[in-house]
């Protein structure tokens, strides 16, 4: 570890947005530290990293405290992003789900305050905001969560507050809104739905839409995501530390317009997918009909200002699953 640099931990680090994550802080000439024990992250994430000074590797589990303990040593900032995602897997298997999402984030957050860590930064979600009506999102208005997902991530929140209050470390949790970009992974049971349709299109398959398509989803390109990162690290706004804030960009598509960008972006590189016919099949258990935040408190109090509209972030997508999903 270079002493004179300042070092991060990215927990997840091998996963989509913790990748990102890593690429970006390294480009900034930070020490990055990635943990992660490649259940749903993958080697090949951060194989460009691996011969870069700045960037160490530890291969190991947040459910297992004193491997959250070895990562934490000589940490400036960590950015929590290790946990196991989707609802639907949530609802499958809610054992293994609260035991990395609830247990090893208490270890993350135990070994991180017992070892002086300045700021505790983590993935928290939108989910939170359960069987709440209300639109848009507002931080401090949310319902019953309706997944065991969703009640892993809201103790998160609960757990960081506690922390702050009792131990005086700094937290910031981001309630991410359904984040979509490079290096997301097409493949697998739980495949997040933008990778999963672009992947389907380029094969002319049909994607299959939960419902009538006509939920709506406050869509995120990562690079929004990466900048609320920063500004939650390195704020000196004394206001803007242990709390939550919505990590988003402030609009909503439908599934159904999703889709149509998606057929319309990749048609400019095989005009067939235009032609690729559109299925509906069921509503999905845990979901939520419509998602929309406000980004008002992290306009004032981090001074967000979201670069990515989610079509021009799609824009970004679609060009980047193509020359890499071909």
């Amino acid at each position: 570890m270079i002493k004179d640099k300042t070092t991060i931990l990215i927990t997840g680090g091998a996963g989509f947005i913790g990748a990102n994550l890593c690429e970006y802080f390294l480009s900034k000439g930070y020490y990055v530290v990635c943990l992660d024990n490649f259940s749903t992250g993958h080697r090949h994430t951060i194989s460009d990293f691996l011969n870069n000074e700045n960037f160490k590797l530890i291969e190991g589990d947040i459910r297992n405290l004193e491997e959250c303990r070895l990562a934490v040593e000589g940490i400036d900032y960590v950015l929590h992003q290790a946990a196991l995602g989707s609802v639907p897997r949530s609802i499958n298997d809610p054992v293994t789900s609260n035991e990395v999402n609830v247990s090893g984030f208490l270890n993350m957050l135990t070994a991180s305050k017992d070892a002086g860590v300045k700021r505790f930064v983590y993935a928290a979600s939108s989910s939170t905001y359960g069987d709440s009506e209300s639109l848009p999102k507002v931080e401090d208005k949310i319902g019953k969560p309706l997944s065991p997902y969703a009640i892993t991530k809201y103790v998160n929140e609960l757990y960081a507050e506690i922390f702050s209050n009792t131990y005086g470390i700094e937290t910031i949790g981001l309630r991410y809104f359904n984040v979509f970009g490079r290096r997301q992974d097409p493949n697998g049971a739980y495949a997040a739905v933008i990778p999963k349709f672009v992947m389907q299109l380029m094969k002319h398959e049909s994607p299959v839409i939960n419902g009538d398509g006509n939920f709506s989803r406050d869509f995120t390109y990562i690079d929004n995501v990466i900048q609320m990162n920063e500004l939650a690290m390195l704020t000196k706004n004394p206001e803007a530390v242990n709390t939550v804030y919505n990590t988003a960009f402030g609009d909503r598509t439908t599934l159904n317009d999703m889709v149509s960008y998606l057929k319309e972006y990749l048609s400019e590189f095989d005009p067939e997918i235009s032609n690729v016919k559109v299925i509906h099949g069921p509503n999905r258990a845990g979901d939520i009909p419509h998602s929309l935040a406000s980004i008002d408190k992290a306009k004032k109090l981090l001074k967000y200002t979201p670069q990515y509209s989610f079509q021009a972030g799609l824009k970004e997508a679609v060009k980047w699953y193509w020359n890499n999903l071909k």
